[in-house]
């Protein structure tokens, strides 16, 4: 029996449970021949469109991160570690969900989601790396795909209804109040977990060792995935029901915790150091996450009379970043300032002093530092991103957008770079492309029915060609179908 596109995403959005590891022999794990069931049962075209309707659908449940900054380090040690993985051939997918839990999860098309709570509970790069490794895994060795075509002999109902008790669980449940999941959900839940246990036994052991080749692979510390592990243990021993979220997913045993120690230390030991830039994202979460300015300033105020040179450094950065979330815009830019003078071939200190400009409205001046930023890194798009929203600030529509379409393509298919062009069509007092472009940003999103409110509005606007008015009905079509499906498979 064949599903929608929407009934199978529904379906393989569902996370893995929980597994017990098993001692094997440390070798090379083959992936499964492309003529198996598991690469004939999904074209790779249709992956793709079920990882872009999983993504759009999170949009609506969970808060993603949408600073360029943050998207741009954790696709880099992302796509660092999938070019040493089983599968390079693989497109990737990395994001940061805004949220204190600890959790990170794979999703279909290759979509990785890691939690702003896990990063912070890192204590070294190289523990980010192995969650990002491991769940790399999950999706080379296809693992929601075999869940899937398990399923297949079961009753299709059934297995949605198992799948989305789950889904909801994780994010309505989580992230809406805790009413997502009601009695009947409760049920079908209870059965998708049994099935789980039983198929995915190995899921999580195969997912390690597979994920440690790839961490070593990546020139990281095969000993940080059993002592993230273990860390999580212990520190969750006495939590209740308030056990991180990616133990209730990713179950952390003692024998699992001794079986990847012996896989690590079958490597030679070495130090591994943190990159800068995860040093610098970490505090730039800390603040982006911060519920307490106070406490914040605390922290990076200790952390400068503390560690090498180069913490006590980003210690300065994060109290910066705290003074400007607060508006004390002086003191922030007397830190930046400093900062910048002391390590000019740093971006982010330069940015955040252009970006200090930019929030207290001194536009001119946000503009000179952008431009001179974008010179000195031509191929950074975060940066660009913000010089992009000076030059709409300033009045420059035009250049806006000439700089927008310099963008990587992958950066082009984020929903800011959407939300930015309408913003310059509407000051070119292009109303029509406007709405269009606010449509695509709010269908990106997985808000389906504000993006036909835009597009409806792009039809009525003046100045249409035929051109224009053949994509914009094209577009209307195409929403109210996704509308149409998903009512069906409700």
């Amino acid at each position: 029996m064949n599903l929608k596109p929407t009934s199978i995403t529904l379906a393989l959005s569902l996370l893995l449970s929980p597994a017990l590891p098993q001692a094997e022999p440390i070798n090379k794990i083959e992936l499964p021949e492309m003529g198996d069931s598991t690469g004939t049962l999904i074209s790779p075209a249709e992956e793709m469109q079920f990882g872009e309707a999983f993504f759009r659908s999170l949009h609506s449940q969970v808060l993603i991160s949408q600073d360029a900054e943050i998207q741009q380090y954790i696709e880099s040690i992302g796509q660092k570690l999938t070019v040493n993985s089983d599968n390079p051939g693989h497109p990737f997918h990395f994001f940061i969900v805004l949220d204190k839990d600890i959790n990170a999860f794979a999703g279909p098309g290759g979509y990785i989601g890691v939690n702003s709570g896990l990063i912070l509970t890192t204590e070294a790069e190289s523990e980010l790396a192995a969650v990002l490794s491991h769940e790399i895994a999950h999706v080379t060795q296809r693992h929601l795909y075999r869940a899937y075509e398990a399923e297949q002999k079961r009753t299709i109902p059934n297995y949605i209804a198992a799948a989305a008790a789950i889904a909801l669980t994780m994010t309505a449940g989580k992230y809406q109040g805790g009413q997502g999941a009601g009695v009947p959900l409760a049920a079908a839940m209870a059965y998708g977990v049994q099935f789980q246990i039983d198929f995915t036994r190995e899921n999580e052991a195969e997912a390690d060792r597979v994920g440690m080749q790839t961490l070593v692979a990546s020139q990281y510390d095969p000993r940080s995935m059993p002592a993230f592990f273990e860390r999580l243990q212990q520190s969750s021993r006495y939590a209740g029901q308030n056990i991180p979220e990616f133990l209730r997913t990713h179950p952390v045993t003692v024998s699992r915790i001794s079986d990847t120690r012996g896989r690590a230390e079958s490597y030679p030991y070495k130090q591994y150091g943190d990159s800068l830039n995860y040093q610098l994202a970490k505090a730039k979460l800390r603040v982006l996450t911060d519920t307490n300015s106070t406490e914040t300033q605390k922290f990076f105020q200790l952390g400068t009379n503390q560690g090498t040179p180069e913490q006590r450094t980003v210690a300065r950065y994060g109290l910066g970043l705290v003074a400007l979330s607060t508006q004390r815009f002086k003191e922030a830019e007397d830190t930046f300032q400093q900062l910048a003078k002391e390590h000019p071939d740093q971006p982010q200190y330069m940015a955040a002093l252009a970006r200090t400009s930019l929030e207290s409205r001194n536009y001119t001046q946000a503009l000179v530092r952008y431009k001179s930023l974008s010179e000195l890194f031509p191929d950074n798009d975060a940066i660009k991103l913000e010089y992009i929203s000076s030059l709409l600030k300033t009045g420059k529509p035009d250049q806006a957008k000439t700089a927008l379409f310099s963008l990587a393509t992958k950066t082009q298919q984020q929903p800011i770079f959407f939300q930015l062009l309408a913003k310059v069509y509407s000051d070119l007092n292009q109303l029509a492309e406007s709405h269009r472009y606010l449509a695509e940003y709010y269908y990106a999103t997985g808000q389906t029915q504000d993006a036909i409110q835009q597009i409806k509005l792009a039809q009525t606007s003046k100045g249409l060609n035929p051109q224009l008015t053949a994509i914009i009905d094209d577009r209307l079509r195409f929403f109210m179908d996704q509308i149409i499906e998903a009512k069906r498979n409700q």
